[in-house]
């Protein structure tokens, strides 16, 4: 199961792009963490890993349900920690 959600990729891909910056400079990579031994109700959860590729500055948020990672990515962007 991906950890990602279609919509916070659009978010993901939007904030660059009001950032004028280029999606293909960043790259995501998702662990899952979740108990593979937990039954089916158990929250989904894990971490992204953004990378940019230009300067490779690396940041780790966490992800899954109930999580927002897209605005931590925002406000780390916004703030120079990505360069």
């Amino acid at each position: 199961m991906r950890l990602i959600e279609a919509d916070e990729l659009r978010q993901f891909s939007e904030i660059l792009k009001s950032r004028s910056c280029s999606l293909e400079d960043f790259e995501l990579h998702e662990l899952d963490t979740t108990d593979p031994k937990s039954d089916e109700l158990s929250p989904i959860k894990g971490y992204v890993e953004i990378r940019r590729k230009s300067n490779d500055v690396v940041r780790e948020y966490v992800t899954g349900d109930g999580t927002s990672w897209v605005s931590a990515f925002e406000n780390d962007l916004g703030t120079g920690r990505f360069g």
